[in-house]
C-alpha cells in the first residue's frame, strides 16, 4: 500500500533532481491499480451531503442505498425488507443489539444475506433488520465498504470499487438529492469547520443550515 505525501515529506534525492508532485490530487496505490482523487473546487466541496447511490438487491432495483462509514453493519427498515416481498420465515435470529445517539439498547428482527449490487459488482451482504425507518433505504457500513474492497467519498459524491484488478467509480445518487428536501438543504449547508470564527453566538443559519425542532415539541432549538 503506497500513499502519497506533500514533497516537504520527502527526503532530497542523491542526484539534487527536484521531483514534481501534483497538489491537486491524493493518490491511493493498492496494486494492480492506482485510484486517484482530484481535489475539488472551494464551491465543490462546501456542501454536507451524505453518500447516496443506487443497487439491486436479489435483482430487485432500490434507491437511497446510504453508504455510512460510522456504521459498523448493515441495515434495512422492516418497511423495505417487506417491499421485497420476505417475510418473517426468511429472517434469520440474532443475539445482535443496536444502540441509538442517548445509549438505549433495542433488539433487530433478525438477519438476512441477501445479492447486494452496486455499480457491476455484486456481493452476499448481510442486513440486520429494524423495526424503525430512517432517510434510507437500505444503510450499507464498515461491514459491507471493506468486504467490497471500496473508498466512498461523501465530498466527491462518488464510490470507488475494485472490481477484479479494475477499478470502478460508482457516481452518487443525484436523484435523491434534487426529491429530497432534507438532501437539498444538506446540498445548500455550507461547512462549518474550515475558518476561525469569535462570536458570542453561532447562528446556524448564517450558514443555511435550518434550525432543528425536537420531536414532539412546537419550539425551534
Amino acid at each position: 500500500m503506497v500513499f502519497m505525501l506533500p514533497m516537504e515529506f520527502l527526503a532530497p534525492s542523491s542526484d539534487d533532481e527536484e521531483l514534481e508532485f501534483s497538489d491537486q490530487i491524493a493518490q491511493l496505490a493498492l496494486d494492480p491499480m492506482t485510484a486517484i482523487f482530484e481535489k475539488p473546487a472551494d464551491n465543490e466541496r462546501q456542501h454536507l451531503k451524505a453518500l447516496f447511490v443506487k443497487g439491486r438487491v436479489d435483482g430487485q432495483p432500490i434507491t437511497k442505498i446510504l453508504i455510512d462509514g460510522g456504521a459498523a453493519i448493515n441495515i434495512m427498515p422492516y418497511a423495505v425488507y417487506q417491499k421485497l416481498r420476505k417475510g418473517d420465515q426468511d429472517l434469520t435470529k440474532t443475539d445482535m443489539m443496536l444502540k441509538d445517539f442517548e445509549g438505549n439498547v433495542s433488539p433487530v428482527k433478525g438477519a438476512i444475506c441477501v445479492e447486494l449490487t452496486i455499480g457491476s459488482k455484486t456481493l452476499p451482504t448481510t442486513f440486520f433488520v429494524i423495526s424503525g425507518k430512517g432517510a434510507y433505504n437500505l444503510l450499507v457500513g464498515r461491514d459491507w465498504i471493506h468486504a467490497n474492497c471500496c473508498i466512498p467519498s461523501t465530498m466527491h459524491q462518488c464510490l470507488v470499487q475494485w472490481v477484479g484488478d479494475k477499478i470502478e467509480i460508482v457516481p452518487g445518487d443525484s436523484s435523491y438529492v434534487i426529491a429530497s428536501a432534507e438532501a437539498d438543504t444538506c446540498e445548500r449547508t455550507r461547512c462549518i469547520s474550515g475558518e476561525i470564527w469569535e462570536k458570542d453566538f453561532l447562528k446556524v443559519a448564517d450558514y443555511e443550515m435550518p434550525p432543528i425542532q425536537a420531536v414532539g415539541s412546537d419550539e425551534e432549538f
